[in-house]
């Protein structure tokens, strides 16, 4: 046998069997329905444990509650590629909100971040003069999210991070252990954390491309890839949603903010349409839901999400986890108390919280959803009324009283 034929040559390419490819991407999140707050010290390790579903090319955090003294001011996280993208952008906040605050947000040194972007933080109100909030034209969320996609799409070396109420994303490249150390996420306090390690395939490492992707108050972390995103896009699109980044965990974010704050669903009727049941499924309904399953699919068909995925979404109320039907990624969940935890790998949680119960992995295509329990409580004392009994297709946690079951969907 030749030289070339040989394991291990240098000669000869690698084999099956030979690499292992790890199956793309981690997502984790922890949660304290109760509403209490908590360092970044667990979620880091959380997501550092699943080092080698990451290249080094992605990392990021989201956290919920972290700037109680501004809660009603939007916060923007903007990283900042040149002086003159800054003086750029912030001329344009100036004209289109008050800035109460701004400043550089606080970063470390880190070996592995290699020429990290300017990043800095601003609280702000929409400008009340502006003619276009004074004459009704948007109200302040459609208004704020306008301006961010003009930063995004028009201001070359700017990128909005996150731009929700009490709550940031920090994210760049590198290994997300490493982003967490540069951010200094331990010095943070927040009632929910979501993180996310990136494995890219479609798109290269940068920083405005790391997870969570946001906008307003929503966040996603995702894992897989979304073979629908054309429709998608081209769906969101017509509302006035800019796609600029091109990545399917970006019109994700579009989706759940479209159905939810402008077409008025709930976050989990939000995900059932975008995991919607299959024909064959709706055939064997009784035949008024299934009535309503047809109309749900005709009229929102583009919202379709298709391919291998496993999604968290953070919010103002709690986290929802969604899993592709076919459940071709992982997730798995388990709790503690008040405490909720959801990784792509069980040993994360039992990283954190070595005593952890019910643990369990999410369903395929059914929303797994966690709300705060003060936003448990409304809900459970609301109308549910001409609204279709969904109940097996949302698993929840949270406080609800035994006789307001029926509106968990």
């Amino acid at each position: 046998m030749g030289d070339w034929q040989q394991a291990g040559s240098p000669r000869r390419g690698l084999r099956e069997g030979e690499v292992r490819i790890p199956s793309g991407c981690a997502i984790a999140a922890i949660m304290d329905r109760t509403g209490a707050r908590h360092n970044g010290k667990d979620i880091c390790r959380s997501i550092a444990l699943m080092h080698d579903r990451s290249n080094g090319l992605g990392g990021g955090f989201a956290a919920y509650g972290i700037y109680p003294e501004y809660a009603e001011l939007y916060a923007f996280h903007v990283l900042y590629e040149s002086h003159e993208a800054r003086m750029a952008t912030e001329s344009y906040l100036n004209e289109h909100f008050l800035c109460e605050k701004q400043e550089r947000i606080p970063t470390t040194p880190v070996k592995g971040i290699k020429n990290p972007p300017d990043s800095w933080r601003y609280f702000l109100t929409p400008h009340p003069s502006r003619h276009d909030l004074e004459f009704g034209e948007f109200d302040e969320a459609e208004y704020t999210m306008q301006c961010v996609f003009h930063i995004n799409a028009r201001i070359n070396g700017a990128f909005v991070a996150s731009s929700g109420k009490n709550m940031g994303a920090f994210k760049g490249v590198g290994y997300p252990e490493e982003i967490g150390e540069y951010y200094r996420i331990d010095e943070y306090k927040a009632w929910l954390w979501t993180a996310h390690g990136r494995f890219p395939t479609n798109t290269p490492g940068w920083w405005g491309g790391a997870h969570p992707f946001t906008l307003l108050n929503w966040s996603i972390v995702h894992n897989g890839e979304i073979s629908s995103y054309d429709t998608n896009r081209r769906y969101v699109e017509q509302f006035g949603y800019d796609c600029a980044l091109q990545t399917d965990t970006e019109v994700i974010t579009y989706l759940f903010d479209l159905l939810v704050r402008r077409h008025g669903f709930s976050q989990e009727m939000a995900a059932h349409i975008m995991a919607a049941p299959s024909w064959d499924a709706i055939d064997r309904m009784e035949p008024s839901l299934g009535a309503f399953e047809t109309a749900l699919r005709c009229t929102y068909s583009d919202c379709l999400v298709n391919g291998p995925f496993s999604v968290i979404l953070g919010s103002e109320e709690g986290l929802l986890a969604l899993n592709d039907r076919l459940k071709l990624r992982a997730l798995m969940v388990g709790e503690k108390g008040s405490m909720v935890y959801l990784a792509s790998e069980q040993a994360s949680i039992e990283l954190v919280c070595p005593d952890v119960e019910n643990v369990r992995s999410i369903e395929g295509g059914v929303p797994f959803v966690v709300q705060l329990d003060e936003v448990a409580r409304k809900k459970a004392a609301a109308s549910f009324e001409n609204q279709p009994d969904l109940k097996p297709s949302v698993q929840f946690t949270g406080v609800m009283p035994a006789e307001n079951k029926r509106g968990e969907a």
